[in-house]
């Protein structure tokens, strides 16, 4: 039998001295290239060069050295196939057993502040993928490593059978398609993301698992947290959990809600959810009257919720929400005092997320799963066109009036369809959302209200396919409507407002959410 040999070439050189040095210890033979074999031979440790295997130099600063035959013809013979044997044999080409190799660092290449398309076209990986996707397709007969996570059973199954076992190099053949297939899906996106690219034909999406979640919506499924492969600092993943046992899956989904409710704003902002939908969201001088203008709106559905708000928590709104149970709180940071006050409640999660503000990417999609495939769409990133704002009605909005609608078409674009918001002085009054027709969101509205309506004004997030929704809020004393408009019943919904002194604008801009 040959000599146990290994090809280690590898950017992240996490524990990889250490491998190197039981491999060598073992008597495997080490191939490597670079800095790698710089790096080995440093230590002490037995290095073949790759150009001494292939009796061809590395050349085009690097870019070209594994890519060959004394390579990949070592990797992909089949050592149970004669012919291929006899074709090494008759070649002078020697298998290798053991490939030990991780990319390039494209993701930290694109994270760095300032790096050009070059430099991140620079950092993909050409002959990396090329070997482990080798070593994987022939795991009958070689090891393909791409995970430091993964050198100490290797070791250990060396020193206990003096090979890799057949079930381990499976195994790490199918991480090593995960990820190269992963690899590949990072740099598509960020090139479609630098190319400002509509919806491809073919869309292959990367994640990372962030953690294991006990259970999923219910504890009878099971469920993994994780993030896109390229991150963004107003993203939820991006968040720092700086109190409070671990998130669960609801959890994880009712503050993203909240986080992106609190986008639509660039006031002082307090946003509670409850299952996904806002409950209660006000706008003031401050955080503290902020939080508790959302308190006042649903002092009930706040309970157990979600509280996010965008800026800087301090003691005095600590002091108020530790008055009530919420399973999370999420600002940009916390002062001392609010993290004493809140840190003393033990089953409250605090999120600390400094970028909430930053913007999604420009290219970025919303993905729904359905049965056998995805749904994907632009993320809903506009509200409306303020140009594009046509009065229907005669009465004209007053200028209090018009800070009503807009606050109210932020909030009800992020609940369930169909949806209605009614809202004064800078404060949800009741929320309908998620009806099957539109008259009841709008009487749940209503119902749920917690001030007085008269005044007040009602979005909605798509059109009035009937004049009655005018008629119920005409009967609560509802002053102003906002809608996106596009209805062929418009004209009947219009000529009612105009029998109570409603004023009724049209947005052109309707924002299901189902």
């Amino acid at each position: 039998m040959s000599k146990i040999k290994a090809l280690i070439s590898v950017s992240d050189k996490t524990g990889v001295l250490e491998f190197a040095k039981e491999l060598d210890a073992m008597g495997i033979e080490i191939i490597s290239t670079g800095g790698t074999a710089a790096a080995l031979s440093e230590h002490g440790i037995r290095v073949t060069g790759v150009s001494s295997l292939t009796g061809f130099p590395e050349c085009l600063d690097g870019r070209v050295k594994t890519l060959h035959p004394a390579v990949h013809g070592g990797i992909l013979a089949m050592r149970g196939k004669p012919e291929h044997m006899k074709q090494l044999a008759d070649l002078k080409i020697e298998t290798i057993d053991i490939v030990a190799i991780n990319l390039y660092p494209f993701r930290e290449t694109i994270e760095k502040p300032g790096v050009t398309l070059e430099e991140a076209i620079e950092n993909i990986d050409i002959g990396g993928p090329a070997m482990l996707r080798s070593a994987a397709k022939n795991n009958k007969d070689v090891a393909a490593v791409c995970d430091p996570a993964d050198y100490a059973d290797v070791i250990a199954e060396l020193k206990k059978d003096g090979a890799v076992t057949q079930d381990t190099r499976f195994r790490l053949a199918l991480k090593v398609f995960e990820h190269t297939a992963a690899y590949d899906a990072m740099i598509a996106a960020y090139l479609r993301i630098q190319a400002g690219a509509g919806l491809p034909d073919k869309l292959t999406l990367t994640f990372e698992k962030l953690q294991a979640l006990r259970y999923g919506e219910n504890p009878h499924q099971k469920a993994h947290y994780y993030k896109e492969a390229i991150q963004w600092g107003g993203a939820l993943t991006s968040a720092k959990q700086l109190h409070g046992k671990e998130l669960s899956f609801n959890n994880i989904h009712d503050a993203n809600g909240a986080l992106e409710t609190l986008k639509e704003f660039e006031e002082p902002a307090a946003v509670a959810v409850k299952h996904a939908n806002p409950c209660g969201v006000g706008i003031g001088r401050d955080v503290h009257e902020a939080y508790r203008k959302a308190y006042e709106a649903d002092p009930v559905s706040i309970f157990g919720g979600i509280i996010a708000v965008n800026r800087r928590l301090d003691g005095k709104t600590a002091e108020e929400i530790a008055k009530i149970f919420v399973e999370i709180v999420i600002a940009p940071e916390f002062s001392e005092e609010a993290f004493t006050i809140l840190a003393a409640k033990k089953n409250i999660r605090l999120l600390q997320l400094p970028g909430m503000t930053e913007p999604a990417p420009a290219a970025s999609l919303d993905v729904k799963k359905v049965s056998g495939g995805i749904l994907v769409q632009d993320k809903d990133l506009a509200l409306y066109a303020p140009a594009e704002w046509k009065t229907v009605t005669r009465r004209t909005p007053s200028e209090a009036e018009k800070k009503d609608m807009d606050f109210g078409m932020k909030v009800v674009k992020h609940i369930r369809s169909n949806g209605i918001v009614v809202v004064k002085d800078g404060r949800t009054l009741g929320i309908g959302p998620g009806q099957v027709n539109r008259i009841w969101a709008v009487e749940n509205a209503i119902r749920q209200a917690t001030g007085d309506l008269h005044g007040a004004a009602l979005a909605s997030d798509a059109f009035f396919p009937f004049d009655d929704c005018v008629t119920a809020a005409a009967a609560a004393g509802i002053t102003a409507i906002m809608q996106p408009g596009g209805s062929v019943n418009d004209e009947a919904s219009i000529r009612k407002a105009d029998e109570a002194g409603i004023t009724m604008v049209f947005t052109g801009m309707r924002h299901f959410r189902h």
